[in-house]
Parts: C-alpha cells; structure tokens; sequence
C-alpha cells in the first residue's frame, strides 16, 4: 500500500487548532519564531474568535492564514516522521504545496517562513477579481460556458463535482446565472487567485525564489500547476513558480495518487478533512486517515 502525506490550503482553518498541536515538540518554539517575524502573537491568533478581532489579528486574513496552517501542518508532519512514519509522495493544496516541500526537506521551515510572509502580502493586496465555489454541475457545461466568457477560469480543479473559478466580479455574475448546479458560493478573497489576474504578484514572487535555495526532495512531490511526480530542486522551483498563476489541478493529483497502488493510504495532515473528503469521493480503495492535533498522531 503506497502512502500519500497532503496538505490543505486556505479554508482550512479552524479556531483552536494551534492549542491541538502546541503541546508537540518544538511547537512553541515554532510559534515564536515566526510570530517575531511576522510581529504578531501568530498562537494568539490561532485562538482569536473572528467576530472579536479586527482584520489585522483575524485568523481568516490571508497574512495571518497561510502562516498559522503552515505551522499546525508542520509541527504535525514531523510529529510524524519522530515517530517513524514516511510518505511515499507527497502533495499539497495551494498554500499547502509549501508544508509538502518542507516535509520533502526541499526547503528549511526558517526559509518557509520567510516565503510564506512574502506570498501572503503580495495576495493579500490583490486587489482585481475575486472567486467563487461552484458544487453541483456538468464538467461539459461548465467547461462550454467559460469559454464563451472573458476573464474567468477554473483556479481550482478540486474534483468532478467541485470547482473553485477566478475572475472578474462581472464574470462571475454572468456565470452565476447560467450555470445549473447545487451551490454557487462567492468566496470572501481579496483577488483572483490561480489566475492570470495574478500575472504581476506572480512575477514578484517568482524573482523572490530565485534568491532560495531549493534542496532535491526526499520524497517525490506533485506539484499543483503540473501533477506529475518531481524530485528535482529546479524543476520543483519552476513549478511553484507558476502555482500563483495557475490553476490548481487537484483532481488530476488524486487520479494520479490513485494510480500508484491498488490500494491508496491518504493521510490529510492539518487542522480539517477537506482533502479527505474529496478523495474519499473521487477514488476507490483509499484508506484515509485524518492527522489534525496531536492526539491524532500514531
């Protein structure tokens, strides 16, 4: 039975999560080194009822978002491997790619904390476009209506019954009302993120990696804007590169984690079941296991 180690992105998030994983090794001492970085109490975050705070501390502010899971998803992944446990891939979902090359050891959690501060001020102050969630459909008629409309795209290929669409707010009003499906949900986002609106955070972020060194992975990696298996440092660099820009082809990273056995053991390490849940949809004979606080780690 081959073993897939994944990590969610942004939606992810739960109140509480960083007190599930704080009593982990070096878990402390993680949080206070990126929160003097990012000077803010990141812990206290993690514990910050939204309706209580402002924007500046509120855990569902990309700034404050993409860091705090990052830190639960890697103070849970080497949990992990103290313990003995080994990937036999790996995959993560967006912001998620970034914990799946610290667990590949293909950068140092010092250098994802510094990447991750960069990226999540650039989206945080995108401001064209914005997203929405479409659940429910027909691929054929979904695929047909975005090619008759400008500006909209497909930012996240999650399953063949869920997709996240990115583009202008008129773009998506228009598909709004022509599109037949069970929910269509407009997401609260400062931008169209995995789009070509993106095109100029993405060139900003692309110079910034060219400063990083990227190791070659311990594990073999799919990357979100090519889901194919990679271990090479250059390639792996090239490919989030282009992650900002790009869609997020999930459904062809579950087909492609489906293929490797007859038998697949999903383990989602974070603070939800997200990707659980969509694999548990999508393939067959797959074992999922949930690993989101540290009386889940075995």
């Amino acid at each position: 039975m081959k073993t897939a180690w994944v990590f969610p992105g942004q939606g992810s998030q739960k109140i509480g999560m960083g007190q599930d994983v704080i009593d982990l090794t070096d878990a402390k001492e993680r949080f206070q080194y990126a929160s003097e970085i990012f000077e803010k109490d990141l812990f206290g975050i993690c514990q910050n009822n939204s309706d209580n705070v402002s924007l500046e501390l509120d855990l569902n502010n990309t700034k404050n978002t993409q860091i705090c899971l990052f830190l639960v998803e890697s103070i849970l992944l080497d949990a992990l491997k103290n313990n003995g446990h080994e990937p036999n891939f790996l995959a993560g979902h967006s912001l998620g790619e970034i914990s799946a090359l610290y667990a590949g050891n293909v950068l140092s959690f010092q250098d994802c904390v510094s990447l991750i501060k960069f990226r999540s001020e650039l989206m945080a102050n995108a401001a064209e476009g914005s997203m929405a969630a479409i659940i429910g459909f027909d691929r054929q008629e979904l695929d047909s209506l975005i090619l008759g409309i400008d500006n909209l795209v497909i930012a996240n290929d999650n399953s063949s019954s869920q997709v996240v669409l990115s583009g202008s707010k008129n773009s998506l009003d228009e598909i709004s009302k022509s599109i037949k499906c069970k929910r269509f949900i407009s997401l609260n986002v400062s931008g169209a993120f995995h789009s070509h609106f993106m095109e100029e955070p993405s060139n900003q972020f692309s110079k910034y990696l060219d400063n990083i060194t990227f190791n070659q992975s311990t594990y073999k990696i799919i990357s979100n804007s090519n889901p194919t298996f990679s271990d090479k440092s250059q390639e792996i660099k090239d490919r989030l590169k282009n992650q900002m820009c790009n869609g997020v082809r999930w459904r062809e990273t579950m087909d492609l984690m489906g293929k490797q056995d007859d038998e697949l053991h999903l383990i989602e390490i974070g603070p939800s079941n997200v990707l659980g849940g969509l694999a548990k949809r999508h393939l067959k004979n797959v074992l999922i296991t949930q690993v989101s606080s540290s009386a889940m780690i075995f």
